[in-house]
């Protein structure tokens, strides 16, 4: 009769809940992103293609998509 092998594999600790720290809140609200205009979010939907096109790009001249497109946009609808 063959014998069994048991792997026995331990769980760390459970998460807690625990929230941030008001100091932490406090510092993002008042880093210095060196922008005299609050940033907003905006979210598009490309194809993967153009996607993989742009990321490319971006990574050979070492800058980030945000920026481009961010610049792109000035370009367009200007610096009001």
């Amino acid at each position: 009769m063959a014998t069994k092998t048991v792997k026995k594999v331990s769980i760390g600790t459970k998460p807690t809940n625990k929230t941030a720290p008001a100091d932490a809140d406090a510092w993002v609200d008042k880093r210095d992103t060196g922008q005299t205009e609050q940033m907003k979010r905006l979210t598009i939907d490309i194809t993967e293609s153009l996607h993989r096109a742009i990321k490319a790009q971006c990574a050979m001249r070492g800058t980030k998509i945000a920026n481009e497109v961010r610049e792109l946009l000035l370009q367009k609808y200007g610096n009001n």
